[in-house]
């Protein structure tokens, strides 16, 4: 499968820019970001729903490693 070049990249932003305009593209990227953000945390709550024991694990080794690398 090939990899997306720069000049496809390029023909999808114009595309994008002219459906949208240019004051609607901010708006458009928020709902994105917290789209995504939202993802993330509903499946990093699901993963902690599935794996408990794991997940506090894992929270305590990183907590310890960055307390031994700060000092």
């Amino acid at each position: 499968m090939p990899s997306i070049g720069w000049q496809e990249v390029l023909i999808v932003m114009f595309l994008v820019l002219l459906i949208f305009g240019p004051k609607r593209l901010p708006e458009i990227g928020r709902s994105v970001g917290k789209s995504i953000k939202e993802f993330r945390t509903s499946t990093s709550d699901i993963k902690e729903q599935i794996m408990p024991e794991q997940t506090h694990a894992e929270t305590a080794v990183k907590a310890d490693s960055a307390a031994t690398s700060r000092s």
